[in-house]
């Protein structure tokens, strides 16, 4: 199992130094790659391209790139763009958002996510593949049948002989369809006790290309902080538990909240939406079950979180992407830790 760094937004108040001494840290530790996200903020592939100039073998990853944000031409026209400026560096993170940032802030509309993506990625192969992008679907036609548009091929070519591709996905036909068609998937609230689940939906991708999880990268972001207290060190990934089971999309459109149901959380879940959607965000925060953070995060000192880093290494996770909380310092000491855990831990 490799051990990456997970950046996240940069949010207003965030120093983007901050960030690089971050990434150069984890880079210094032997971390494998590091990731950006992005929303209604910043953008994934400017802040990748400024950390790909200031350092020299981290991979690079898009965790992710929204798909309602660009065609895929574009988004292979800058996977391309990274993936030499990097020096073959990049890793293609995708995913639909949701219907709240695609419809509110793209002016996408968030109907039929599945075909959606999956146009999406075939388009993208052929594109990254170099060959003249012909596509008669649905979502992404090209060339468009009514005009004067021609077949193209992309002019750049990669240095990666393929630059990764992965998938960020919740319900079990997205995780299928991450397994057929991309490289890796991007998970979030990764447990070790449920991803038997999760990955049977992978496989079962796989199979219809003939292939196993052998060659494929099970990764997930984790959320990380350092303390004796593991209980006490939970609390600073409430408010991101909380937002994300409870506010992240309407009542009826709520991935998390429904794959929290799957993992076991039926009423907790329901009570973690009813608290944040009524305004009442702390209360919301504090419903958050102890058991599903611990689950989910990587909490306390170095011995624990060594035995943490085996149980997930021993359910299939193959990057652990650790999210560390806190001031710069607190973060920048946290990757010292969990490098020291994970070399304990014996899972490289």
């Amino acid at each position: 199992m490799r051990l990456a760094l997970n950046l996240g937004y940069m949010v207003g108040s965030d120093d983007p130094q901050d960030q690089l001494r971050l990434t150069r840290h984890a880079e210094d530790l032997g971390f494998d790659s590091v990731w950006t996200a992005e929303a209604y903020g910043s953008d994934t592939p400017t802040v990748l391209a400024w950390l790909a100039g200031q350092t020299t073998t981290i991979g690079l990853g898009a965790a992710v790139m929204q798909i309602p944000a660009r065609t895929p031409a574009m988004a292979a026209m800058t996977a391309a763009s990274l993936d030499r400026l990097s020096g073959g560096r990049f890793r293609l993170g995708l995913g639909v958002s949701g219907p709240q940032v695609s419809e509110g802030w793209h002016g996408v509309r968030f109907a039929a996510p599945l075909g959606r993506t999956r146009e999406y990625l075939e388009v993208l192969e052929l594109a990254l593949d170099r060959r003249t992008v012909a596509h008669q679907g649905k979502h992404f036609p090209l060339p468009l049948p009514d005009g004067p548009g021609k077949p193209l091929k992309l002019m750049i070519k990669p240095v990666s002989e393929r630059i990764p591709r992965y998938l960020a996905a919740v319900g079990p036909k997205n995780l299928e369809l991450c397994g057929e068609l991309t490289d890796g998937w991007l998970g979030i609230f990764y447990a070790p006790d449920f991803a038997a689940e999760q990955l049977r939906h992978i496989e079962a991708g796989r199979a219809k290309i003939n292939k196993t999880l052998d060659d494929f990268d099970v990764m997930a972001t984790v959320p990380l902080v350092i303390g004796d207290d593991a209980a006490a060190a939970a609390n600073p990934i409430r408010p991101y538990a909380a937002l994300y089971i409870g506010g992240m999309g309407s009542r009826e459109q709520n991935f998390y909240n429904r794959l929290a149901v799957r993992m076991g959380y039926e009423a907790e879940a329901a009570e973690i939406q009813d608290l944040y959607l009524g305004g009442r965000q702390r209360d919301a925060m504090a419903a958050v079950p102890q058991q599903f953070i611990d689950d989910t995060s990587l909490v306390g000192d170095t011995g624990r979180l060594a035995e943490r880093l085996q149980a997930f290494a021993a359910s299939g996770l193959t990057t652990c992407a650790v999210s560390p909380y806190g001031t710069v310092e607190t973060k920048l000491a946290a990757l010292t830790t969990i490098a020291t855990a994970y070399e304990r831990s014996g899972v490289a």
